[in-house]
């Protein structure tokens, strides 16, 4: 099939690899080059890197809504676009614009967990499974029929970044099978009734308030790991917390109640034990690894 593909991060890169290896790819859409790192450079996308890697035509507009950019690219005359976290709205005219349409690589099993961040909210929610949902693009948002399911188990030890490789590597393996099946498949509604949203992460989220309950900060921060990270504030610095443990002990909100030989954490019922940070500035490690230069006050209270 003639393919354009549409995607930004290393989310998408699987799907693109595999779509390059069994179908042509005459076309890559993706977000613009940033400003990056100490040296302000144009950083590209994973994806746009991939695509040159190959030889393969990339383009990076501001919007697909005006004319112009819908005429260029109906003007491609593909079989069908595949998109997997491009970070644009499509309009109408693209959408319809091959074929096949649009269909979409979505990081939850569809319909729980539309929208923005379904990795990390099946997380913290305290799904026992995430998966992956190949379904058709419309304009209402993760709306469209769907064409196949993955599932993935999520157990005490998924994290959000264990998570997201699983569910890259399992998107490629269904949008492969959906595409060569693709005239035997019938694709089947949404059921309304059971539409969830995952809102898009804010910053305000990532500091930990330990007024919440033990159990659900360590969902958190299994979320939030590595990406963007929960962290807390301790004598003007910040240390991210990447790994905890619930543990059967109590005190204030906030009160360091261990924190020489280990760091545990009094929350709303029991206590956090963290077993993995970053201190400012420094690499990530173990706890046991960070109090051999450094001590935490037992009975100060985080805010």
């Amino acid at each position: 099939m003639k393919i354009v593909f549409m995607g930004t991060p290393d989310f998408a890169v699987p799907v693109l690899e595999r779509l390059i290896d069994e179908h042509e790819v005459i076309c890559v859409y993706t977000r613009a080059p940033k400003m990056a790192g100490r040296g302000h450079e144009l950083k590209k996308t994973p994806v746009h890197l991939v695509a040159e890697k190959h030889g393969i035509e990339v383009r990076t507009p501001k919007t697909l809504r005006t004319e112009e950019a819908q005429k260029e690219f109906s003007l491609l005359k593909a079989d069908v676009a595949i998109v997997a976290a491009y970070g644009l709205i499509l309009p109408k005219p693209v959408i319809e614009a091959f074929k096949y349409g649009c269909l979409n690589v979505h990081a939850s099993l569809l319909p729980r967990w539309r929208g923005a961040a379904p990795i990390q909210r099946a997380i913290e929610a305290g799904d026992d499974q995430s998966g992956v949902t190949i379904m058709e693009i419309v304009e209402e948002l993760d709306a469209g029929r769907m064409y196949q399911k993955g599932v993935v188990k999520i157990t005490s030890e998924t994290t959000g970044g264990s998570l997201h490789d699983a569910l890259a590597q399992i998107g490629a393996d269904l949008m492969s099978h959906v595409l060569k099946n693709i005239d035997s498949i019938t694709p089947i509604c949404q059921d309304e009734s059971l539409v969830t949203y995952a809102k898009k992460l804010e910053k305000e989220e990532e500091k930990l308030d330990f007024h919440q309950k033990a159990d659900v900060l360590e969902r958190k921060i299994r979320a939030f790991n590595p990406f963007p990270a929960t962290y807390f504030e301790y004598k003007g610095e910040r240390f991210k917390v990447l790994q905890t443990k619930v543990v059967d002990e109590c005190g204030i909100s906030g009160e360091i109640i261990e924190g020489k030989s280990a760091l545990k954490i009094a929350c709303a019922d029991k206590a956090l034990e963290v077993l993995e940070m970053q201190r400012q500035g420094k690499r990530a490690m173990t706890t046991a690894e960070l109090l051999r230069g450094f001590e935490f006050e037992k009975g100060s209270v985080l805010s």
